[in-house]
């Protein structure tokens, strides 16, 4: 693959991933908007609008079309991020450390595959990928392991998320 297609590749799951993240957190705010988690989900929340807008910026400098699975990400974000919070804050918090901890890896081998001549790029992903470790940590702090059926819960949100990357990569 030529590094022009590559680099559009991971500015389009890139956008496709911080849409989901922010649909996932909509969803959760639409059920727990009222608890004690709110206004961390909501500042997480605002943090995931900011990788959005940087990634929907790149994406009109750099003419990268965004992924065709826009409208399923839209209603799947949203779904998962309502169920989980139904049932209950820990859960929604452990849907946060299944998803961080595979973008975690997801931005880790972007940052290793780009070079220096993708400086500004990298440097994003980089800053992003902190704030997702925040969130993963954050979620760990409020509980996420006392939820009900943690293992199986993050282990399908983990999965769900690895193919929603492997999907937005390629269509």
């Amino acid at each position: 693959m030529q590094g022009n297609e590559r680099i559009a590749r991971m500015i389009r799951v890139n956008h496709a991933g911080e849409y989901g993240a922010k649909r996932i957190y909509a969803g959760q705010l639409a059920v727990l908007g009222k608890s004690k988690v709110a206004p961390l989900l909501q500042e997480m929340a605002d943090q995931e609008q900011q990788h959005l807008d940087m990634f929907s910026t790149m994406m009109v400098k750099r003419r990268v079309r965004p992924t065709l699975l826009m409208p399923l990400w839209h209603v799947a974000g949203y779904a998962l991020g309502a169920v989980t919070a139904l049932l209950g804050e820990k859960a929604a918090m452990a849907c946060t450390v299944a998803v961080e901890s595979v973008i975690d890896e997801h931005y880790a081998a972007q940052e290793a595959e780009l070079g220096a001549e993708e400086g500004e790029l990298r440097s994003v992903i980089t800053r992003f990928r902190a704030d997702e470790k925040e969130h993963h940590d954050t979620a760990l702090a409020q509980g996420a392991e006392a939820s009900p059926f943690y293992p199986v819960l993050t282990g399908l949100v983990a999965l769900q998320t690895r193919l929603a990357i492997w999907l937005s990569t390629r269509v």
